[in-house]
């Protein structure tokens, strides 16, 4: 089904284009400092201090283009190093990282290294643990860190809370996170769309609640908190629904701690549009390569050899010895600069001899595969079948679960 629904603020535009069965559509994304409009649903390359972990700046033209211009970023990451005074007198992030095609997503959680932690926010801010140490950053330090940092996406402060917390707490996290709402909209600057964030933790009353409040609210886009942190593959998507089935249908929605394959799924079929994950990383780190399919889950499972320790019907583990005289690409017919100059037996040979062109050259494949997996979202929902897609991907790696379940740690399985 197909039908077309916009909003437009400042530096950013945004039309929903086409919608499947269910809630899950396609989009555009309009930029004003990306010459190309960028398709939804889409994924936010999880940085550090603006640039991909391994991936230089000189290599992020060899990804994709435009779907991998949109960066996520957190403001915490600069309470180290240059002063937000000094970001600020270059210009911002596109100056400072000469980055002048890429926005960035500002958003004040960064699932790797600064983490939400709940027991030590209180009414003034929120807390976090960081590299520098646990840091409370009230709503008027974040605000200072925006606008020094000049994102064309930005989400604000919240109170986000695991999924075990009492019902008591949960109340506290949305009336903190709705106060603090307001309190960045009156310190937002000029430029940069605000995306108001929603929490409620496991409760389907709460994330209704925020959800509506905040809809009340002057904002451009949402950022949907609070995932990841707890809460089951069961029962997150009744959460998410509570969440999209309050918000307007013509503003984009951005999520955190949904990385797996199967959680992005899960986030597209509720309606989200923007995907920030920290699963690329993850396997990079783990020197793992993802190679399920991209059409429709139609080719031949790959046969693995009993020495290839963790891989699967999703990704193989380039550490393992099978892979030392190897020379094929990481997927045949990928169309990334790694195998498309390289061999898995080399990059075993970089990982075996820690060489950090190992997770440089990994990074390059899983993001650009991992974009693969975005454009067939987009795709199956263009055509309709979107339930029909997910349906077959979560089939298909549950079938291959069930064969190898001899030889499988589900609780390793569930991180990578």
């Amino acid at each position: 089904m197909s039908s077309s629904n916009s909003i437009g603020s400042g530096t950013m535009k945004f039309a929903v284009k086409t919608w499947s069965n269910g809630r899950a559509r396609a989009g555009l994304l309009h930029l004003g400092c990306c010459p190309t409009p960028i398709e939804t649903p889409s994924l936010l390359l999880s940085t550090r201090k603006g640039l991909p972990l391994f991936i230089s700046p000189d290599l992020l033209p060899t990804l994709p283009s435009p779907d991998s211009n949109l960066l996520q970023v957190s403001p915490l990451h600069f309470l180290e190093g240059l002063s937000m005074k000094t970001i600020s007198n270059i210009g911002g992030l596109n100056q400072m990282l000469s980055l002048h095609e890429y926005g960035f997503a500002a958003v004040p959680r960064d699932s790797i290294q600064s983490l939400p932690e709940a027991s030590g926010t209180n009414k003034l801010g929120a807390s976090f643990e960081t590299p520098c140490g646990r840091l409370l950053i009230k709503p008027i330090e974040y605000m200072e860190m925006i606008s020094s940092m000049r994102p064309q996406l930005w989400a604000t402060l919240a109170d986000e809370v695991p999924a075990w917390v009492s019902d008591k707490r949960n109340k506290i996290s949305v009336d903190r996170t709705i106060k603090w709402l307001d309190e960045c909209i009156a310190l937002s600057p000029t430029g940069g769309a605000v995306f108001g964030a929603i929490v409620g933790g496991s409760s389907l009353e709460e994330r209704q609640r925020c959800a509506e409040e905040v809809a009340r609210r002057n904002v451009s886009g949402y950022w949907v908190g609070g995932f990841g942190l707890g809460e089951s593959m069961d029962e997150r998507p009744a959460l998410l629904n509570a969440v999209t089935e309050a918000l307007p249908e013509e503003k984009p929605r951005l999520i955190c701690g949904l990385g797996l394959p199967e959680e992005i799924l899960q986030g597209v079929a509720a309606g989200v549009d923007l995907f920030e994950s920290t699963y690329i990383y993850h396997l990079t780190l783990g020197g793992f390569a993802l190679t399920f399919p991209l059409d429709r889950m139609e080719i031949d499972t790959p046969n693995l050899a009993s020495g290839d320790v963790g891989s699967d019907l999703r990704k193989i583990n380039l550490r393992a010895t099978v892979f030392r005289k190897d020379t094929a690409p990481i997927v045949e017919g990928c169309m990334c600069y790694t195998c498309q100059n390289h061999t898995r037996a080399y990059i075993n040979h970089l990982l075996n001899v820690h060489e950090m062109l190992a997770q440089i050259l990994l990074e390059i494949h899983n993001t650009h595969h991992f974009l693969g997996f975005f454009r067939s979202i987009r795709e199956a929902i263009k055509a309709g079948r979107f339930e029909e897609f997910r349906r077959d991907f979560v089939k298909r790696r549950c079938d291959h679960l069930a064969v190898a379940a001899p030889d499988v740690n589900f609780s390793e399985a569930r991180l990578v």
